[in-house]
C-alpha cells in the first residue's frame, strides 16, 4: 500500500508534466487530483490501524541505491506512526489544496505545469517522511526545496516571484550546508547512515568527543547542531526565516501546502524522528529550546503590523512553528508533533479561506481595503473564524474542551512549564506570543469581515469596475511594499494572479457599485472539510498523541516519548493551565477594542509608538541587515572578480590578447606577402644563408 501512497503522485505529476498543454487542463487536473484523493484514502486506512494499537512498524525495500564498500544505502519505505501521522497530514492537505485550486486557478492558462509541480512536491515531501535513511530523507529534503522554488516562481514572468524563489532557495541552501555536515558527521561516527541503526547506538555516544574546526567538542552535540542548522533553513526558524514571508508571492494554494502544512514542518519531524540523538545532548536540547522561543516571540510580534492577509498569516505559520521546536527542546516530542497535525488543519483553513476573501475582492490582499465581508461571503466567514478560534486556542481549562489548538498549543505550553529550566523560560514567552497571536488573528477577522466596506479605495477594484463598463483593461498583479505608506496604514498588498474581468463571479452595478460574491463550491468545500479538523482534531486525538499513558502506546517507540513528562504536564499549577486561556482573551479583547469599538487607536499607536511601529514593519531590520552583511559584499567581490579579474587580466591576457597579438603579427607579415618573384627569392637566399651559417658554427 505503501508503494501507491508515495509513487501515485510520482505518475500523476508526471503525466500532468510532460503532457503539459497537450494533454489539456482538464485531463491534467482530473489525473492529478484523483491521485492524489487515492493516495489520501490510503493513508488514513494506514492510519487507523495505529491509532486504535493493531499495527506495527514497517520497513518495504524497493531496490538497492547506493553499494561502497561499507557504504549500503538501500531505498526503502518505513511506515511507523510518525510516518502515518504525516502520511495523513500531506495527502489530506494536498488533496485538498489539488481540488480548491480547481477553482482558485480557473482562469490560469498553464495549469497542467501547476497541477503538476503541486503533485510533484507532495511526492517529494512523502520521499522525506517515508525514508529509512538520512541519505533518502536527504533526496525528499531537497526535492520539496526544488518544488517549492518552481511554485513560488510559478508565475516566472514576474520579477518579484523570481527573486522570491531564489531568495527560498539560496536561504534554505545555507541550513542545507549544515544538514549535509550532520549527515556526513553521523555515517562518520556510526558507520551508517540507517535511521534505526543510529537511533539505537546513539546513548551509547553520549559523553564521547570529536574534533570539529580544530577543537574536541561533545559527539552527539555536535552532530544534532549540524543537523538542527538543517531544520533551521527548512522550517523557518529565526536566522533563516527570511524566505517564509517573501513566498507569498506564489499562488495562494501554494501557501497553503508548502507554508501551511507540509515543508516548513519537515524540521520538525527530522528532530522529532531523530529524538534518540537529540535526547543525549543537553547543550542540544537548549539550543533547540532557545531557537524555537525566540522565533515564536520574533514572528508574533511582525505579524501584529501586518496588512496583507497572506503575510499575516505567514508570519503566523513561524511563530507557530517556533512552539513545535520548543516543545522538542524541552523533550515533549509528542506535543511538537500534535501541534504539527493540528496545526496544518487549521492553518491550511486559513490560507485557504484568505484565498477565498482575495478571490471575492478581485485579488486585493490588503485588509485596510476590506471590510463587511461576513454578509457578502458568509461561508468564508464562517470558516476562518473557526480557524481563527482553533490557531488562538480557544478552549476551557480544566473542562477540557475545545477547538485544535487548544489541546495542541496549551499541551506544548504546560509541558514546557513542567520541564523546568530553559522551558520555563519558553513557557512564558509562549504565553506572551500566544497573545500577539490572539490580537493578530482576531484583528485579521476585524479588519476583513466587520465594519464599513473600504473597497472603492482599492486599486484593484477599480480596474474591475473599470473592466465591468466595457474598458479593456489586460493587467498583472503587483505587490507593493507597505513600508511608504506605513504611517498612514495605507498601502497595497496583492496576490500576483492574473487579472480577472468582471465576468469572474463578482458582480458590479449601473452605478459602479462594486458586490463582492463567495467563492464557488468547488473552492469551499476544502475549506468545510479543513474547518471539521480545527474544531475536532485536538478533541478526538489529544489522548493518543500527548496522553501519558495513550501516547506509550500510540508511538510504541516511533520517537522519544517521556511519559513521565507528559504526567507533569497534566498536574503543573492552575493558573499554568489558564495562563493560555486569559490571554487568548485579552488579545481579542484589545482586538476588538482597536478594530471595531475604538477604530481610531491604531493611528494614535502609530503616532505614540512609530519607532517601535517601524522596527516591526521592517521585521526586526533582518532583510536589511543580510543585505548589508552578505548580499552587498557578495554583489561588491562579484564586481570585483569581473571587472578586475575576468575583463582586466584573462580577457585582457588572453582571448583579447592573443587576438591582438595575432592582428599585429598579421600586419607585419602581410607585408612579405608582396607578390613580386624576387622578393620570395630574396626571402629564400636569406633562409639559406642563415641555415649554412647555423650548420658550419655547429
Amino acid at each position: 500500500m505503501i508503494q501507491y501512497i508515495v509513487l501515485l503522485p510520482l505518475l500523476a505529476a508526471a503525466i500532468a508534466g510532460l503532457g503539459n498543454k497537450a494533454l489539456g487542463k482538464l485531463p491534467a487536473k482530473i489525473v492529478t487530483t484523483g491521485a492524489l484523493f487515492i493516495a489520501c484514502a490510503l493513508s488514513w486506512a494506514t492510519f487507523i490501524p495505529f491509532l486504535t494499537g493493531h499495527a506495527e512498524a514497517t520497513v518495504t525495500p524497493l531496490f538497492t541505491w547506493i553499494e561502497s564498500g561499507s557504504f549500503d544505502a538501500q531505498w526503502a519505505l518505513r511506515v511507523d506512526t510518525m510516518t502515518a501521522v504525516m502520511l495523513v497530514v500531506i495527502t489530506s492537505v494536498s488533496s485538498l489544496v489539488h481540488l480548491y485550486s480547481w477553482g482558485y486557478m480557473d482562469e490560469e492558462p498553464d495549469q497542467p505545469r501547476f497541477f503538476a509541480y503541486l503533485s510533484l512536491f507532495t511526492f517529494a515531501m512523502l520521499m522525506l517522511v517515508t525514508a529509512n535513511n538520512l541519505l533518502q530523507m536527504f533526496f525528499g529534503w531537497e526535492g520539496v526545496g526544488l518544488a517549492s522554488y518552481l511554485l513560488i516562481g510559478f508565475w516566472f514572468r514576474k520579477p518579484s516571484a523570481n527573486a522570491a524563489a531564489i531568495k527560498a532557495f539560496v536561504v534554505n541552501r545555507v541550513g542545507d550546508l549544515g544538514f549535509m555536515m550532520g549527515i556526513f558527521g553521523t555515517y562518520l561516527v556510526f558507520n551508517t547512515i540507517s535511521i534505526p541503526e543510529i537511533l539505537a547506538a546513539a546513548p551509547s555516544m553520549a559523553g564521547s568527543t570529536i574534533g570539529f574546526l580544530g577543537y574536541r567538542f561533545d559527539t552527539m552535540t555536535v552532530l544534532c547542531l549540524l543537523l538542527f542548522v538543517g531544520a533551521m533553513g527548512k522550517s523557518a526558524q529565526l536566522g533563516l526565516h527570511t524566505w517564509l514571508p517573501d513566498a507569498m508571492e506564489g499562488p495562494t494554494p501554494v501557501s497553503a501546502l508548502i507554508h501551511a502544512a507540509t515543508m516548513v514542518t519537515a524540521g520538525v519531524f527530522m528532530v522529532c524522528r531523530l529524538s534518540p540523538m537529540f535526547e543525549t545532548s543537553e547543550t542540544a536540547m537548549h539550543v533547540v529550546t532557545y531557537v524555537g522561543a525566540a522565533t515564536c516571540l520574533f514572528a508574533a510580534t511582525v505579524g501584529t503590523v501586518q496588512t496583507d492577509i497572506k503575510r499575516v498569516i505567514a508570519y503566523s505559520t513561524c511563530s507557530q512553528l517556533g512552539y513545535m521546536f520548543f516543545a522538542a527542546g524541552v523533550g515533549a516530542y509528542g506535543a511538537a508533533m500534535f501541534h504539527l497535525f493540528t496545526h496544518a488543519f487549521f492553518k491550511a483553513l486559513l490560507f485557504l479561506g484568505a484565498g477565498s476573501v482575495i478571490h471575492a475582492m478581485h485579488h486585493e490582499q490588503d485588509m485596510r481595503y476590506y471590510g463587511g465581508l461576513r454578509k457578502s461571503i458568509p461561508i468564508t466567514f464562517w470558516t476562518m473564524t473557526l480557524g481563527t478560534l482553533a490557531i488562538t486556542g480557544v478552549g476551557i481549562p480544566l473542562v477540557g474542551v475545545g477547538f485544535a489548538g487548544f489541546y495542541s498549543k496549551d499541551g506544548i505550553l504546560e509541558a514546557a512549564f513542567a520541564a523546568g529550566g530553559p522551558g520555563v523560560g519558553a513557557y512564558y514567552v509562549g504565553v506572551f506570543a500566544a497573545l500577539l497571536t490572539s490580537f493578530y488573528s482576531w484583528r485579521l477577522v476585524f479588519l476583513t469581515f466587520f465594519g464599513k466596506p473600504r473597497w472603492t479605495q482599492s486599486e484593484h477594484i477599480q480596474h474591475a469596475l473599470h473592466d465591468a463598463h466595457g474598458h479593456a483593461h489586460d493587467h498583472h498583479a503587483h505587490g507593493h511594499d507597505d513600508h511608504a505608506h506605513a504611517a498612514h496604514d495605507h498601502g497595497h498588498g496583492h496576490d500576483d494572479h492574473h487579472a480577472h474581468d468582471a465576468g469572474d463571479g463578482h458582480a458590479t452595478d449601473g452605478t459602479g457599485g462594486y458586490h463582492p460574491h463567495e467563492s464557488p463550491l468547488v473552492m469551499l468545500v476544502p475549506l468545510l472539510v479543513l474547518s471539521l479538523g480545527a474544531v475536532f482534531a485536538g478533541f478526538v486525538f489529544h489522548d493518543q498523541f500527548i496522553g501519558p499513558e495513550g501516547g506509550v502506546e500510540f508511538w510504541k517507540g516511533a520517537l522519544f516519548f517521556d511519559s513521565h513528562l507528559m504526567h507533569a504536564a497534566h498536574e503543573v499549577p492552575t493558573w499554568v493551565k489558564f495562563g493560555p486561556f486569559t490571554v487568548m482573551l485579552t488579545g481579542l479583547l484589545i482586538a476588538w477594542l482597536a478594530y471595531i469599538k475604538n477604530t481610531d487607536w491604531p493611528q494614535r499607536f502609530v503616532a505614540t509608538f512609530g519607532a517601535l511601529y517601524q522596527f516591526l514593519l521592517n521585521k526586526w531590520y533582518f532583510d536589511e541587515l543580510y543585505n548589508f552583511l552578505f548580499v552587498k559584499p557578495a554583489f561588491a567581490i562579484g564586481r570585483f572578480f569581473w571587472k578586475f579579474g575576468d575583463v582586466g587580466f584573462i580577457d585582457r591576457f588572453g582571448p583579447n590578447g592573443l587576438a591582438a597579438l595575432v592582428v599585429q603579427g598579421n600586419k607585419i607579415t602581410r607585408r612579405l606577402q608582396s607578390g613580386y618573384l624576387y622578393t620570395y627569392a630574396l626571402v629564400m637566399l636569406i633562409g639559406l644563408a642563415a641555415a649554412a651559417t647555423w650548420a658550419m658554427t655547429r
